[in-house]
């Protein structure tokens, strides 16, 4: 075809021709992209199911690591007490319940015996520790006597000794009971 001539009829077909052939190759394209267009719509709803909005069980949830629950920024100090501040520690009382003493037998450095030797100082630890709860066990005697008459009578149990052996009121699950 030249600039200002009109283009033949064997020309416009042989275009027509052309053309078609673009098109029929555009068709496949189109349904191909309906088709992935559809897959990456479920793969993102896939994606977005968890143990809370799906019937899927909690140990397959890809882990996310959760949003900070405090809202309060970085101050560049570290954790913890800081150096300079006042510390809390346990005291040590004067007079403590027991005493313990621990001498050392040979010395540490020649293994030379330390047993007549006087103590130079003495360094003192505590620990402060609750005694060891033991159970009070009380034995209640129902004593038998028997009467005149033949009848043998048993002394009443108080409710707490419901059985030859059981727990008291203080034991019980779920009583508790008043100290004074």
């Amino acid at each position: 075809m030249a600039g200002s001539e009109r283009p033949s009829y064997d020309e416009l077909a042989a275009l027509v021709v052309a053309q078609a052939a673009v098109i029929a190759t555009i068709e496949p394209l189109r349904a191909e992209l309906a088709r992935m267009t559809e897959r990456v719509a479920e793969l993102e709803r896939q994606l977005g199911t968890n143990s809370r909005n799906s019937s899927k069980p909690p140990s397959q949830d890809v882990y996310v690591k959760p949003a900070p629950k405090s809202l309060r920024g970085k101050t560049g100090r570290g954790k913890g007490k800081q150096p300079g501040a006042a510390g809390a520690n346990l005291k040590l009382v004067d007079n403590p319940d027991r005493v313990v003493e621990h001498v050392p037998s040979a010395c540490s450095g020649c293994g030379t015996g330390l047993r007549n030797r006087p103590s130079v100082d003495v360094v003192r630890r505590q620990v402060h520790d609750l005694p060891e709860i033991t159970p009070v066990v009380t034995e209640h005697r129902l004593h038998q006597r028997r009467c005149r008459c033949g009848v043998l009578t048993t002394a009443a149990a108080p409710a707490e000794a419901s059985a030859p052996a059981c727990y008291g009121p203080n034991v019980t699950a779920g009583r508790v009971t008043p100290t004074v």
